[in-house]
Order: structure tokens, then sequence, then C-alpha cells
């Protein structure tokens, strides 16, 4: 009875084993995220951060993008808001749609918004707000 034991005590250690990442797939996860970080920076470049807030107005229409976990909200040249979620809405950056539902007209830290693929309209994942931070031309 000892034996039979002794592999489901084995069990969890090699289920924990399979979901361990190689070295070559956290290397390629790191040039990814470089090249995600590389893109922000550009979009950024010749702005200013200003103070963070908890809420932006929904409209007028604005231009969103995702950068890995964060997301930029473009109103204009001059202006834009950075976010940065909890992770799970990185489907934007390939061209998911994200939706949003909020009763107030406003986006909040904490508002929770999910993404959808464009074609087969299936939800792709979903992402909670951080802080808006305001950056603007100098």
């Amino acid at each position: 009875m000892r034996m039979r034991t002794l592999p489901l005590l084995m069990l969890p250690a090699l289920l924990l084993g399979a979901c361990t990442q190689t070295q070559a797939e956290v290397e390629r996860a790191q040039v990814r995220e470089a090249g995600v970080q590389e893109k922000l920076a550009k979009e950024l470049a010749g702005l200013v951060p200003g103070k963070p807030t908890t809420c932006i107005n929904q409209f007028p229409q604005k231009q969103s993008a995702g950068y890995g976990a964060t997301i930029l909200y473009r109103v204009n040249k001059g202006l834009v808001y950075r976010s940065d979620t909890a992770g799970g809405c990185e489907g934007i950056a390939r061209g998911d749609i994200l939706v949003t539902r909020t009763p107030s007209g406003q986006l909040c830290r904490g508002d929770i918004a999910q993404t959808f693929d464009q074609v087969a309209r299936f939800p792709t994942g979903s992402c909670s707000f951080g802080e808006f931070v305001p950056y603007r031309k100098p």
C-alpha cells in the first residue's frame, strides 16, 4: 500500500515541474517585454507625466492602444492618459476590442474592462484599470 501512495504524493511535484518555464521561454518573454516597453517609451516620448487621477471622462471618444499590461488613451496629440492594469487585456495590442461598461460616463481605477476578438466576438480577457496618469506636451 505504501508504494501506491508514494507515486500519488509525487504527482503535485511532477505537475508543478511541468508548469515551470524553460530558460529559453523566460528569455523569449523578456525579449518580448523589452520590445513592448520600447514601443511604450516611443509613444510617450516628448510628453511629461502629470499627477495621477482616479477617473477620466469616457467622452469625447479616445483612441486606446495596448502595450503589455499598460493601456494608453490618446485624447489628442498633446494629451495621453496611461493606465497600468493588473494584466489580462494584452489582446488589444493585437487588435482585440476593448469594452468598458460604466454608468457614470467615466473610466475609473478599479473598473473592469473586457477584450473581445474582432472577428469571432468571443471574449479574450479582462483587466482592471489602475490610476490614470496624464502625459502632456511640455
